[in-house]
């Protein structure tokens, strides 16, 4: 193995590279988006890690905000095919976000199921960077249907989050999904600035196209690596209602979820990880605190150190890190008659199964999605995105903290049987930003089981873990998810014993 000149780039990410040759579908694609992004992030030529900006403070997005009259009619869905009859409309389409290079963001809407007037607006983002929310937020996640093991039907989540709230899934940047662009430097010149402008623009659009949510109360939610888009988009939508004098989106608190946060607690948490769920030697974990510098600005590893994170990698690889108790997927095959389904039950294969819907030419046709006729099938990730990614700040904590001094809500949470951006990340992540504990950590509860663990601190960021669950939280655990995501809509605290 050949060591990389600019420190430990290469065997930090020599990790995440064998997190994506994984069986597991879903864990390989966002595996391969984790390594590119983190080989990218010490490859100076290629990435700027300076502190996130809005990317052009001086920019008129009224010459970016187009006709959207007649728009939403059209984008309504009628029925998706083997959909289950449903209580709620649903919406599919695009939404230019740069007419002059043609850029269009894919989304896909289901308004809440009773009372959605009175219902607030969640817009949800995953992450990758390069990877699709249709495919895991709405598809094998929190949206309202998951996909039956023969590609063609699809059955109700009864935990969906439209039961909280009317939720908006976007497929971001260009590139990715559906979302489209007819300027080939699109595709090679993403990054979290770029990103966090257009997906900024598109919320202007779509707050246009459909008016009666543009005085509804926003929240922002996402996962992995949205604990940058989430926290970014946020940023711009306070600057601009600041620089307007007025509210032009009403946002009120973001959520994120097992989060990129800061480089060097997220990767040596990771370890950490590893080492307290029985997974690496005490040997190892030892050779790792001794010899590792996790730190940005690290120099080149020591020969010890190399060994011992190639030791600890060797160890973890045959299971599936997002969640170190889930099944494999062995075989990649749909089946002639669904399999019988259990929301609770989570299927390793159902990333298989979204792939073969979402290609079918009669399902592209009700989403209203693929309009431009895509040279490529439909993927949930983009690997050119993954590799060409440009912007990537080392740390989100600065804009976690204007989000608090606003007042806006924050939560931050974590599955705690995911091994990517585990609970140990996420926990050193947040003592980088040393506040004072309000409310103890302490066991929250649903059903009289405990649900997670929760603590609150100074300045209301609530921090909650959710037992049992993975990476994609509502996929292993939906009815905590739900709790969760509901408890923080109404900004209550988390049900105690």
């Amino acid at each position: 193995m050949e060591r990389n000149p600019k420190g430990h780039s290469f065997i930090l990410l020599f990790s995440l590279c064998v997190l994506s040759s994984l069986v597991h579908i879903l864990g390989k694609k966002q595996g391969d988006a984790l390594d590119s992004l983190y080989k990218a992030k010490y490859d100076n030529s290629r990435i700027d890690m300076s502190p996130f900006q809005v990317s052009n403070h001086d920019e008129n997005f009224n010459s970016r905000i187009y006709r959207q009259e007649g728009l939403k009619e059209k984008d309504r869905i009628k029925r998706l095919p083997g959909q289950p009859p449903v209580k709620f409309d649903h919406y599919g389409g695009y939404v230019t976000v740069d007419e002059s290079a043609s850029r269009a963001f894919y989304y896909y809407f289901a308004e809440a199921g009773q009372n959605k007037d009175s219902m607030p607006l969640l817009l949800w983002l995953n992450g990758g960077p390069g990877c699709s929310s249709l495919n895991y937020g709405a598809m094998q996640e929190l949206g309202p249907f998951r996909v039956h093991s023969d590609g063609k039907t699809l059955y109700r989540n009864k935990f969906a989050w439209n039961i909280a709230a009317n939720v908006l899934f976007l497929e971001s940047p260009a590139g990715v999904g559906f979302s489209y662009s007819n300027k080939t430097s699109d595709y090679s010149a993403s990054g979290d600035s770029k990103t966090a402008t257009d997906n900024y623009v598109f919320l202007l659009n779509w707050l246009e196209r459909f008016p009666e949510y543009k005085n509804r109360d926003f929240y922002i939610a996402g996962e992995s690596y949205a604990g940058h888009y989430v926290p970014q988009l946020a940023h711009n939508i306070l600057y601009n209602n600041k620089k307007a004098n007025k509210t032009l989106i009403n946002l009120k608190g973001i959520i994120i979820g097992n989060a990129v946060i800061n480089d060097e607690t997220d990767n040596k948490g990771m370890y950490e990880y590893y080492a307290t769920h029985a997974l690496i030697s005490d040997e190892t974990w030892y050779a790792i605190q001794k010899y590792c510098n996790f730190a940005p600005t690290g120099t080149d590893l020591a020969s010890q150190c190399t060994s011992a994170l190639i030791k600890a990698d060797d160890d973890v690889s045959p299971i599936d890190n997002y969640n170190i108790y889930a099944p494999l997927c062995f075989s990649s095959n749909l089946t002639s008659h669904p399999k019988k389904t259990n929301i609770m039950n989570f299927d390793p294969c159902g990333g298989h199964y979204v792939h073969a819907y979402l290609n079918r030419e009669d399902v592209q046709e009700a989403l209203h999605a693929n309009v431009a006729k895509l040279h490529h099938e439909w993927q949930s990730c983009n690997d050119d995105i993954q590799k060409n990614w440009r912007d990537s700040p080392s740390t989100i904590i600065p804009l976690l903290q204007e989000v608090m001094s606003t007042g806006l809500r924050l939560w931050v949470y974590s599955g705690d049987t995911d091994a990517v951006v585990p609970v140990t990340s996420t926990q050193r992540s947040l003592s980088k930003m040393s506040l004072r504990t309000k409310n103890p950590w302490s066991p929250w509860f649903l059903g009289g089981e405990v649900g997670g663990y929760v603590q609150v601190y100074e300045g209301e960021l609530t921090f909650a873990t959710v037992r049992g669950a993975g990476h994609q939280v509502p996929s292993y655990q939906p009815k905590r998810a739900l709790s969760l995501i509901s408890h923080f809509l109404a900004g209550s605290r988390l049900p105690f014993k």
